[in-house]
């Protein structure tokens, strides 16, 4: 991601932006993340070459500025520590680089992904932008994809969430074997979008780019020992991220929950709990693993598309469930039923070659 000013921010001093399905977090913990909230709409839309499709389901968005102001605001003053580098830490100990020792009854690591080699990683990297129009746009409601554009470097397709009627955040995404971004061939692909669209852009008021890992398998265990087998971990760090899409943000929102919930908040107690917890969930999601495998392995990349537009055919409900990480038995039937959109033939070499149990 691109920083434009190194402030002191929580979460880091990037300018980011975390979206997120309304079914994705429980109604009852709703109120947890609702101070962070940038920007809702009751609905979004999506555009393939042979389906459009505007789905009644709240879509959200938290900005970094406001989450940073949100997290500082609900803090005691002096509480929040930035900018700091960890030098190690233990499950009631942070040592810091100026020298600094911090006690706590226990500490809980989220400091990032560990080691993504010992992951059989996709990728779905993105720019995105946030543009100043000259005139008000008639796009009231987020296009969370539009995959009418030319398909190149794997599953591409644009992502639109309209923040004013004069502002529009267009993010180019490519769900790719590869991490590597081309800035500038990805600015210009912006630019040559918004002006399909019809829009004059006055200025860019700024701009992010990233990586998100989209999972096929792995060994979770030596995953989850790459960064220490002692301490409480969070979020990437726990391997906490939903296969299909690489988010983690409603992950955190579960994980927060279920330690409040905790009677021994002690560091040991907590290794224990959010290693089980992210074992389990892991193993509970390798449905979602295998669609990747067969995504990625089974379809030509310039053909990926194909199986996102199936999809996006299905049932509301079922759509809201795939990406809260909650499909039951009849979804995935419901999901794999049918003439497959890829080779069969190779659809079973992915299966059998890819770690996703």
């Amino acid at each position: 991601m691109r920083c434009r000013h190194r402030r002191r921010r929580v979460g880091r001093w990037f300018d980011h932006l975390w979206s997120f399905f309304g079914s994705d977090v429980a109604a009852g913990d709703k109120w947890l993340i609702a101070p962070l909230i940038s920007h809702a709409w009751r609905r979004y839309d999506v555009r393939f070459p042979d389906v459009e499709r505007t789905l009644d389901a709240p879509y959200y968005s938290i900005e970094s500025e406001h989450f940073h102001r949100a997290i500082r605001g609900g803090l005691p003053r002096g509480r929040v520590m930035t900018r700091r580098r960890v030098l190690g830490l233990s499950p009631r100990a942070v040592m810091l680089a100026d020298g600094t020792r911090i006690e706590a009854k226990g500490v809980i690591d989220a400091r990032g992904p560990g080691d993504m080699a010992l992951l059989d990683l996709g990728w779905q990297k993105f720019m995105g932008r946030e543009l100043a129009l000259a005139d008000p746009h008639d796009a009231p409601d987020p296009r969370v994809m539009d995959a009418r554009v030319d398909q190149v470097d794997g599953y591409r397709f644009v992502y639109c969430l309209p923040f004013t009627a004069t502002r529009m955040f267009v993010e180019d995404t490519y769900f790719s074997d590869s991490p590597k971004l081309e800035k500038k061939l990805l600015a210009k692909r912006i630019d040559d979008y918004a002006q399909s669209r019809g829009w004059q852009v006055e200025s860019v008021a700024r701009e992010e780019t990233g990586a998100l890992p989209i999972a096929l398998g792995g060994d979770f265990e030596a995953y989850w020992r790459s960064t220490g087998g002692d301490v409480a971990k969070a979020g990437m760090r726990a391997g906490l991220f939903q296969p299909a899409t690489g988010y983690s943000l409603p992950d955190a929102v579960r994980l927060a929950v279920k330690i409040a919930a905790e009677r021994d908040l002690s560091g040991p107690a907590l290794a224990e709990m959010t290693h089980g917890y992210a074992r389990v969930i892991w193993a509970e999601r390798g449905f979602y693993r295998l669609l990747n495998a067969m995504l990625f392995r089974a379809a030509e990349p310039e053909e990926r598309w194909r199986v996102i537009q199936r999809f996006y055919r299905l049932n509301p409900a079922l759509i809201r469930r795939f990406y809260a990480g909650q499909s039951n038995w009849l979804d995935k039937a419901r999901i794999l039923a049918g003439k497959p959109p890829v080779p069969i033939g190779r659809a079973f070499q992915a299966m059998r070659e890819t770690k996703w149990r």
